[in-house]
């Protein structure tokens, strides 16, 4: 891997993990297009502890108001009923989804799972699920309306973004729009909800990045990996905040676009041989 590689896939995470539009299909796009190579899927999770950590200093009074509650809780049943501690125990059984098909599939998320043809498909077919779920649901719903059910069902919805392409925070804003959420509801689970499975991820990973790099691949030095790292978690820092903002007053219909624009893309340029699917 080169300099200028690192830093351009550093920057694509840092700028797509928290949108609706896949962090992992966009790396491994930009690796194909711009690098004709993959970077794979263990750079990709290492990345991701960067902007991980902008969530942990974004949300951080949020995080330690709910993990105290969820502490104290254990002990003093009068706090159990807070929905700071509700939503510790939210994010702790929504997270099992992901860890468990994370577990069982690791080999096929890093191999046939990252084929091109599969990335554009599911770009485009989950562009259309997120339209749908943007037009029907009714977003009557604010945080201290969530339930466990919501949990779940998110908890699932994350664990189909392990397919690049779907998108993790595509997959929770969409099941949270069914669940008739409001986008900024959703989007803040969504965010506390990433925080487990991602930190796991990426620490377990990190063997994984340096070992000798397949055919097709590049391996990073352990400097390119922490400059790249270190960019996604402040434009990933910045892209929080815009985003936030961004849904409490906007649709999601300009992701849909985008989604549908750039698989379109992607299967043009496989159709006609300019980049290869694997």
């Amino acid at each position: 891997m080169t300099w200028v590689e690192a830093i351009v896939l550093g920057l694509v995470q840092g700028l797509t993990e928290f949108l609706p539009v896949s962090s992992s299909g966009h790396l491994r796009i930009t690796s194909e297009l711009f690098f004709g190579r993959d970077a794979g899927a263990s750079f990709t999770a290492v990345t991701q502890l960067g902007t991980e950590a902008a969530v942990l200093i974004y949300f951080a009074k949020d995080i330690w108001r709910i993990t105290r509650t969820w502490v104290v809780g254990i002990w003093d049943k009068s706090v159990r009923s807070s929905l700071d501690y509700r939503m510790a125990w939210y994010v702790i059984v929504g997270t099992i989804p992901i860890g468990i098909f994370g577990f069982l599939f690791k080999d096929q998320i890093r191999t046939a799972g990252r084929n091109l043809w599969l990335v554009a498909t599911t770009l485009i077919v989950f562009a259309f699920v997120l339209a749908f779920a943007e037009y029907w649901g009714r977003q009557t719903r604010s945080l201290e309306n969530f339930r466990m059910r919501d949990g779940v069902v998110m908890g699932f919805a994350q664990a189909m973004a392990l397919i690049p392409g779907v998108s993790r925070s595509g997959g929770t804003l969409t099941a949270g729009l069914l669940l008739n959420l409001t986008r900024e509801t959703a989007a803040r689970y969504s965010f506390l909800l990433a925080i487990p499975a991602v930190v796991l991820s990426g620490v377990f990973s990190l063997g994984d990045v340096f070992e000798p790099a397949a055919p097709g691949t590049a391996a990073p030095t352990v400097a390119m990996l922490v400059v790249a790292t270190i960019i996604a978690f402040g434009v990933g820092y910045a892209a929080i905040a815009w985003l936030l903002r961004y849904v409490a007053h906007h649709t999601l219909y300009v992701f849909v676009l985008y989604r549908v624009a750039l698989g379109t893309l992607v299967l043009a340029l496989l159709m006609t041989g300019a980049i290869s699917a694997t």
